[in-house]
């Protein structure tokens, strides 16, 4: 092939960005985007678009890829597979975990993590969970991990082996606080859960629609409520995650009205699914089981109410896959149970037993397009905002989710017309089954393009596994503190 003026140009296409929409034409070179225009030179390699829409690749802020437990054992998604689904979905770029244990060091808990992730086809980056913010984790092992680009914490305020008390989260946010960290917080009240836990199994009720009755609304609100006024007393951003309902919505946007620096993102899931999913025959509602759990119908009509307003702008696959048949129906180690194990009559695990998590990194980008964009719930420019540019902005992965010279070539060609139906044959990933298996679609991604280079191409992965890169984060002023504390007293350089 000839050698071009560009590396690359994508043709014929639509442009679509956070805030326009336009005709043009896309130059690459080394990896950047170098020209946005029309009549650009001749590529050495070119992407026709026409017809087609031409967006920055997406960027999944918030999913699970073969994390260790603390048993040993390892979830069957693996960075391959993982990322294999999320090119081809028409991600390029996420942001997954590494895991802390209660009683273990950072280090003790993750050995090995950052080198599985290296086989990483897309680009990524991690969230750190902490567990246990021990003097060690909180003076030495966060600085050090902060200092070489892992910028954002996650912390739970439910599951036995991975809650915080408040006293716990207060020194997690005030450490983030000193050292320029955004922490991330799964909000659902641990002892309510536990106590309707106890009570349902008391009653008999072993089945997955009563994992939804165990944690209703009220749990997700009560406990979003209080990280916010928490982290409002140390005057520390946070991202909610995972919304599943209007009331933890209202409780993001009532803070946000009185100046706090709190974002919230939901996950298609609760965009589509409902507590009709969780009724199916032979046991496969437990394929819909995921934490917060899914709501009753009407309830995602009023999440993207709260989309469409800007309370909920991040929309992420929190992709967490156990197969049904080798996780689902026979969890041992894998779930994080809570309240007692209750044999049923059938062999299968009671609500409570089964493993928490939706597989969706490939399905992420159709279904919320389908849903939004073809139904006229959102514009393009919506649609990129949510699945690129505010998580770039708000995690600060520089040169990412935009389509401007030197930004990094992160592009997918998108065919708005494509009608599919979601087959799990068809996907990439490593689980059993997609719970958006037959949902009619309308939208898909043709062409994915990392860094300048087609990673997937009709369905077809090209990209090969150790090809992504890692990508650290430094400091950046869009998680800055307000500078507001209670009395003009900031706790968190003392505490």
């Amino acid at each position: 092939m000839s050698k071009g003026e560009f590396d690359l140009v994508v043709r014929g296409g639509t442009v679509v960005t956070a805030s326009d929409t336009f005709e043009g034409e896309i130059g690459v070179r080394d990896g950047r985007i170098e020209a946005v225009g029309r009549n650009l030179g001749r590529g050495t390699e070119e992407v026709d678009a026409t017809g087609r829409l031409v967006l920055p690749g997406g960027i999944d802020s918030h999913c699970h890829l073969e994390e260790l437990g603390e048993d040993g054992g390892v979830q069957e998604e693996s960075f391959a597979s993982g990322s294999a689904a999320a090119l081809a979905g028409g991600t390029t770029s996420f942001i997954c975990f590494l895991p802390q244990w209660k009683g273990h060091t950072l280090a003790q808990s993750a050995p090995g993590y950052e080198e599985r992730a290296r086989r990483s086809r897309a680009d990524y980056s991690f969230h750190q969970i902490i567990t246990d913010p021990t003097p060690e984790v909180i003076e030495k092992e966060i600085p050090a991990l902060v200092a070489r680009g892992v910028r954002s914490l996650k912390v739970f305020l439910t599951y036995d082996p991975l809650r915080l008390t408040d006293g716990e989260f207060l020194k997690v946010l005030a450490t983030a606080r000193r050292l320029g960290a955004l922490v991330t917080v799964h909000c659902e009240n641990f002892e309510a859960i536990g106590w309707r836990i106890q009570a349902l199994l008391a009653a008999g009720l072993t089945d997955p629609l009563q994992h939804a009755w165990s944690r209703p609304p009220v749990v997700e609100r009560e406990a979003t409520h209080r990280a916010i006024a928490l982290a409002e007393l140390v005057d520390q951003p946070i991202q909610i995650f995972h919304v599943s309902c209007a009331e933890a919505a209202a409780e993001i946007a009532r803070a946000r009205a009185r100046g706090v620096k709190v974002w919230g993102e939901t996950c298609p899931q609760y965009l589509t699914l409902s507590h009709d999913d969780l009724v199916q025959p032979d046991f496969e509602g437990a394929k819909a089981v995921c934490s917060p759990a899914l709501r009753e119908k009407g309830e995602a009509e009023r999440v993207w109410r709260h989309i469409q307003d800007g309370t909920l702008d991040i929309v992420t696959s929190d992709h967490c896959g156990f197969s049904f048949h080798s996780a689902k129906k026979n969890p041992g180690s894998s779930s994080y149970g809570q309240g007692g194990a209750v044999a049923r009559p059938d062999g299968m695990p009671a609500f409570n037993a089964i493993p928490n998590g939706v597989p969706g990194i490939e399905t992420r980008l159709p279904v919320l397009f389908s849903e939004g964009v073809s139904k006229g719930r959102i514009s393009l420019n919506d649609f990129v905002r949510l699945t690129a540019a505010n998580p770039a902005r708000l995690f600060g992965l520089a040169g990412k989710g935009s389509i401007v010279p030197g930004a990094d070539a992160d592009l997918v060609v998108w065919d708005p017309d494509a009608e599919r139906s979601v087959q799990n044959a068809a996907l990439h990933h490593a689980i059993d089954y997609t719970p958006w298996e037959g949902l009619k679609v309308k939208g898909w991604p043709t062409v994915t393009v990392r860094r300048g280079e087609v990673t997937a191409r009709d369905g077809e992965v090209l990209a090969q596994p150790g090809s992504g890169r890692f990508l650290p984060r430094g400091p950046y002023s869009f998680i800055a503190p307000t500078g507001r504390v209670p009395d003009g007293f900031d706790a968190s350089r003392y505490a």
